[in-house]
């Protein structure tokens, strides 16, 4: 059965996505609490809905420096504080989770919010969840792999029967709320450039979304022609939608957008290098000016970030682009400001540019950059 990926629509869509990141004030004296943030986020999103961004993504990590470990409660709190944005999660961890209570607290919100939830489902960049909530990372792969399973059999909405090993089974049991959408919640799975992830999507009939944190979007153009290759041997066809997620910042110059963005994103990269053991301390802004000229860095001017859109867009056949517009300690109000500029300057620039190919409910995976 082919599975099509509903709710699409026939635009070219713009998402901003955040994890909560614990920022400081704008002059750098004072760390914000974890509440505070989450305040924060719900007052991002309301920009976001007014100046008509499309989507807000919002992500679960369980560590010091990030706020939201419970993506569907601030997500549940944007929709009763927005009238049109679409919600998705930015990654809900599945392997860590429970598919049904998933399915249940997306379907709920989507009840509520007039059928705006999405899910995108991941393994997350992040292991803390899978001690915490007494997984084994020895069971990495099955783990997700048989959680996905069951998620997209609930996607039916019918009765269920599944056995596994991860979690006990299913035998005829029927999953409540149901969503008003003809194949269930909308759902992504997110990808970081793996072959195999690429193809599981492919092969579970959801959307792809492509996580491009590092080196230049192009390169993943060999992901997006194996997911349509594999959609087709698997039986679904090809409507489905492709999106991406990358870091960002936008100002009113690409000079005061560089000066803000570069000390957290530098420090974030510092503190993570150590972390992972990639090591060579706090890069520089050659490296900085590298990753944004040549990599996955969306940093500048609206028109040097729409140019950057468009160039990927064109090379990816994307039908959604996601900005992670949160980094590490930058304020809340640079990221205000960002968000604004983002859906007022950026988003009609990229339409312009675009033309009729921001129409097209088809990925055109022939552009190149």
């Amino acid at each position: 059965m082919t599975i099509s990926n509903e709710r699409r629509t026939d635009h070219f869509e713009f998402g901003i996505h955040t994890f909560g990141d614990v920022t400081k004030t704008p002059d750098g004296s004072r760390t914000l609490s974890q509440p505070e943030v989450l305040r924060n986020v719900v007052e991002e999103a309301r920009m976001a809905d007014s100046v008509g961004i499309d989507v807000i993504g919002i992500g679960e990590h369980h560590r010091a420096d990030y706020a939201i470990s419970a993506p569907d409660v601030v997500l549940s709190a944007v929709g009763a504080a927005t009238e049109r944005i679409k919600l998705i999660s930015a990654v809900t961890v599945l392997s860590s989770d429970d598919p049904v209570r998933v399915y249940q607290r997306f379907a709920t919100i989507d009840g509520i919010t007039g059928g705006r939830a999405e899910v995108s489902l991941g393994r997350g960049s992040f292991i803390e969840s899978y001690p915490l909530f007494g997984y084994d990372l020895s069971d990495y792969e099955k783990l997700f792999e048989e959680k996905v399973d069951l998620f997209v059999k609930l996607r039916s909405e019918g009765k269920v029967s599944w056995q596994g090993e991860t979690r006990a089974g299913l035998k005829n049991q029927e999953i409540f709320p149901k969503t008003d959408h003809e194949n269930g919640l909308p759902t992504w799975i997110a990808v970081g450039g793996t072959p195999n992830s690429v193809v599981r999507a492919a092969r579970h009939g959801v959307g792809l979304e492509l996580a491009i944190i590092g080196g230049a979007p192009p390169r993943f153009a060999p992901m997006v022609d194996l997911y349509y290759r594999a959609l087709q041997e698997f039986g679904h066809g090809q409507d489905f939608r492709v999106a991406s997620h990358s870091h960002g910042f936008v100002a009113e110059t690409d000079e005061k957008a560089k000066e803000i963005f570069y000390p957290s994103w530098a420090d974030l990269m510092a503190q993570l290098g150590s972390e992972r053991g990639w090591g060579g301390g706090r890069p520089g802004r050659d490296q900085f000016e590298q990753e944004i000229q040549h990599g996955a860095l969306f940093v500048g001017s609206p028109e040097t970030v729409a140019d950057k859109i468009v160039r990927t867009k064109e090379a990816l056949g994307l039908t959604r682009f996601g900005l992670k517009y949160g980094n590490g300690s930058l304020a809340h109000e640079h990221m205000m400001e960002t968000i604004e500029l983002y859906g007022s300057k950026v988003k009609p620039l990229v339409l312009e540019k675009l033309g009729d190919s921001a129409l097209s409910g088809h990925a055109d995976r022939t552009a190149s950059v």
